[in-house]
């Protein structure tokens, strides 16, 4: 038995559980076109309005909308509520009891997730945005296919990088609960930094000019604008490559920075008295 195995077990195991759930992600799938066609509607209003030239052609920016909800659930805007009800019980003990590495263990249980939700839900979301929205004649409003190979590419890249670092951020949430009596303020906290920043609700370059050195530099521009503009081709060539490699480093640091406090975290964590 390798010493991956038991993370690999947990990983398949809760992600065949989570398929369970078929009724509720396809229910979720259609929320997210009916919010998909809602913020396109918006945006559309936006681009007819303005006397400017935009950053972004509206099809490209039709295309984040629809690439955005059909990965939504990739985005680290909740947290386990079964690891924050064992942590605020004292349930973490038998956590602690595992021969396993503990963040390597949540991360799994994260990663199973996030995985499961977007397997169940962005089937549907890319069939009718991608084939039935052009076969009905709504060709501005639908999903186009990537820029290019060298764009297809890369874009599986920046994702794997997004999902890597949305549970890195994930698992800190996660982990700074140890320190906390309740976590309903990170809870609340979390959906409107990771929704605002990584571009889910109005795509980066839209931003004011001023705004945009400091959107490139935090870690949420990893989740969603830069795979999204990749796809594109807004971001390309070595443009795209430093993008990516940025977000690779903050999901490094941010790894680091987990493993950090939860070590030190089991050291000073308390249970009835223990």
């Amino acid at each position: 038995m390798s010493a991956f195995s038991p993370y690999r077990a947990l990983l398949s195991a809760r992600y065949r559980m989570l398929l369970q759930y078929r009724a509720a992600a396809l229910a979720g799938a259609f929320t997210q076109v009916f919010w998909g066609f809602v913020r396109i509607m918006i945006l559309l209003a936006f681009y007819r309005s303005a006397s400017d030239a935009a950053p972004m052609s509206f099809a490209d920016v039709v295309t984040y909308v629809w690439l955005g909800q059909a990965f939504l659930a990739f985005l680290p805007w909740t947290h386990d509520v079964e690891l924050e009800a064992q942590i605020r019980k004292g349930d973490v003990v038998y956590e602690l009891l595992r021969p396993l590495d503990l963040y390597a263990f949540w991360t799994m249980r994260i990663l199973a997730t996030r995985v499961a939700s977007v397997s169940l839900r962005a089937v549907p979301i890319f069939v009718l945005a991608g084939a039935v929205m052009p076969w009905l004649g709504f060709d501005d409003w639908s999903l186009t296919g990537p820029a290019s190979a060298e764009a297809a590419g890369l874009f599986v890249l920046a994702m794997v990088v997004a999902l890597g670092l949305g549970c890195a951020i994930t698992t800190l949430v996660h982990i700074s609960l140890l320190w906390t009596i309740s976590g309903d303020g990170i809870a609340r906290l979390m959906p409107a930094l990771v929704t605002v920043f990584s571009g889910m609700v109005i795509p980066l370059p839209l931003f004011p000019e001023w705004m945009q050195p400091w959107l490139s530099l935090l870690p949420f521009r990893g989740l969603v604008d830069v795979p999204f503009r990749v796809y594109t081709a807004d971001l390309a060539g070595a443009e795209a490559v430093a993008a990516i490699v940025l977000c690779a480093g903050w999901w490094a640091a941010l790894v680091f920075t987990g493993r950090a406090l939860l070590a030190r975290g089991q050291r000073v964590l308390v249970v009835q008295g223990g």
